[in-house]
């Protein structure tokens, strides 16, 4: 069964790609928009100095893949590099084709924006990735909150990336495609935010377990945090312990993993929008 569920995570992955990479080539592209995050650095790249778009991403995604192999992990950066291979194909395949949608530039990046989030919640809800800007917020985050002992959303950091994407399209290609592309980054996000709970915030993982050490212990060695511990009791099983964790959307997998491998365990996952202290 899971092996069935990992398999079927790769397949989502690569279907999100696909339509990601259709998205870009075949509607934002040619209507004067661009994508967000890394591959729209990749864009504003190929249109300055005419190189091959795919790769263009490709080279500007590699050093963040290697980053997330450090940081987050081999299943993750599978998931990941699985993603944006297949991105890149989807770019060199649909740039190919001869095809426009005859329509308002408006509609036609609102509709382009809207599918590339589909796409990229797929991606996001299997555990994987094609936006380097994701993988570098997760990353300061998980720094910050190893030394800190605080917990932080990758909010700030997206936007400050994002921002950063904008105003160079502003300046060095164009006022209007920066404006359009800033619609696509509204539309995308409200749609990934719509399918995935706000993957850049924090998540409280409640977990209801009669072996609280080893599943203490696994959280500890694999994703170095800690948790709150209180007595409860089920109708039917008794004494158990209930145990309060706060990850990344990034480390739901591995949490994941930790939960399945204690058998007998019960959990949830909720979304916080900011902790206070």
């Amino acid at each position: 069964m899971k092996k069935k569920h990992g398999f079927i995570s790769y397949i989502f992955i690569i279907l999100g790609a696909i339509m990601a990479s259709s998205s870009v080539a075949l509607i934002l592209l040619p209507n004067d928009a661009i994508d967000y995050g890394t591959a729209g650095v990749a864009i504003i790249i190929s249109k300055l100095t005419g190189l091959e778009l795919s790769l263009c991403v490709i080279v500007v995604f590699i050093p963040f893949l290697v980053a997330g192999y450090a940081f987050l992990g081999k299943t993750f950066t599978v998931k990941a590099a699985i993603g944006s291979i297949t991105y890149t194909i989807g770019l060199s395949f649909f740039e190919n084709i001869s095809f426009e949608i005859n329509t308002e530039h408006f509609l036609a990046v609102a509709f382009g924006g809207a599918l590339l989030g589909a796409g990229l919640s797929l991606i996001l809800r299997s555990g994987g990735c094609i936006d380097g800007s994701e993988i570098l917020a997760n990353i300061m985050v998980k720094k910050m909150s190893d030394k800190t002992g605080h917990n932080y959303s990758m909010t700030p950091i997206l936007l400050v990336f994002n921002a950063f994407v904008y105003m160079t399209v502003f300046v060095l290609i164009d006022s209007t495609a920066a404006l359009l592309s800033l619609l696509v980054y509204v539309v995308a996000t409200a749609v990934i935010d719509h399918f995935t709970d706000h993957f850049e915030s924090i998540k409280q993982v409640t977990i209801i377990t009669q072996d609280p050490d080893g599943i203490i212990k696994d959280i500890k060695e694999k994703l170095n945090k800690t948790c709150t511990i209180m007595d409860s009791r089920g109708a039917i099983a008794g004494d158990n312990n209930t145990l309060i964790c706060y990850i990344s959307y990034f480390e739901l997998p591995i949490m994941k993993e930790i939960i399945t491998a204690h058998s007998g365990s019960f959990s949830t996952v909720s979304t916080i929008d900011e902790i206070l202290r």
